[in-house]
């Protein structure tokens, strides 16, 4: 097996725990370089995480003739720029969630993979996290008979400050931030989503959208909805899966245990998530990589759930919409 180098340029709250420990933990992976625009900031995270150089100047990752792969972990706003440029420079690309900021961006950041022959991967880390793994298998296995409808719900609290309600860092709002997990998850059971439709509405707190309801199916049959409000006084987060036999009910953000209902009967499934939650689909990357194997979060399959988000959230930020 020939070991991956890795770089991250924005190595950001989220590479903390998250995703940058991944590189070093998966077996023929490494992280060789780190980059901020704070220098303070890049050493400490060097010095802690032990990777051997840091620097402030993406260039100098993207210039690097030892670095066979950049994970990019800025704001969305600048994903498809780090993604091109990377491309450009001969490496191949895992791009944190959402991809970017709308359709059109993400089709750019594809089609400049392709010219370059580079693969291009996505953080949806729950494509390959083992407690969502474990909910396709029992749907698989048949523990609750044929599905026959979804529904997800999310409650949060308005958050003062969050990076997230600032559309010229997010491109949209916490809906378009994390409700893409799901959306995406969704696509990756049950199929593409069809039919998406839905509203979107702000309360003023923050110039994004806090909350969504939609309606869509899949082309089996299934039918799904969900209920998103980010201006709630309490939090929530329950996705049911209903089938002809039974029920699962699973929490896409909290570590909590699996509900299997079938009759009057309720078996709770804990399926403990690792500590570096990205660690499972890196572990895909580094296969792809090595040629055993491939990773289920690409370009092509983020840019369909770009899609979902860009036709839910049409009405509420037209500027940054793009199909």
């Amino acid at each position: 097996m020939k070991t991956m180098n890795w770089a991250i340029i924005g190595c950001g709250d989220v590479t903390e725990v998250k995703s940058g420990p991944a590189f070093q933990k998966v077996p023929g992976s490494k992280l060789v370089s780190v980059m901020r625009r704070d220098a303070g900031r890049a050493e400490s995270y060097a010095q802690r995480h032990g990777v051997d150089r840091w620097t402030t100047d993406a260039n100098e990752i993207l210039e690097s003739g030892d670095i066979d792969a950049v994970y990019i972990a800025t704001h969305p706003n600048t994903h498809a720029e780090y993604t091109i440029r990377a491309a450009e420079a001969g490496k191949a690309v895992y791009v944190e969630k959402p991809m970017a900021v709308n359709p059109s961006e993400c089709r750019e950041m594809i089609e400049a993979c392709n010219r370059a022959g580079l693969s291009l991967w996505t953080a949806y880390y729950r494509r390959a996290l083992p407690r969502f793994e474990q909910v396709r298998a029992l749907i698989a296995d048949g523990a609750i008979g044929a599905v026959r409808v979804v529904n997800s719900i999310r409650f949060q609290g308005y958050r003062e400050g969050a990076w997230q309600n600032q559309p010229g860092l997010s491109g949209g709002g916490w809906f378009f931030d994390s409700a893409c997990h799901t959306l995406d998850w969704l696509d990756l059971v049950f199929g593409p989503l069809e039919d998406v439709q839905g509203s979107a509405t702000s309360s003023g707190q923050s110039a994004n959208e806090d909350t969504v309801v939609a309606t869509f199916r899949f082309a089996g049959g299934v039918l799904g909805s969900g209920t998103w409000c980010y201006d709630s006084q309490f939090d929530e987060d329950r996705m049911t899966i209903v089938g002809v036999e039974g029920s699962l009910v699973i929490s896409l953000s909290a570590p909590l245990p699996i509900e299997l209902r079938r009759g009057n009967h309720v078996e709770l499934l804990d399926v403990e998530d690792p500590q570096t939650v990205h660690q499972p689909l890196v572990q895909t990357i580094v296969d792809e990589w090595n040629g055993v194997g491939s990773c289920p979060s690409t370009g092509h399959t983020a840019l369909r759930t770009a899609e979902v988000l860009d036709t839910l959230l049409s009405d509420v930020r037209p500027g940054l919409t793009g199909r």
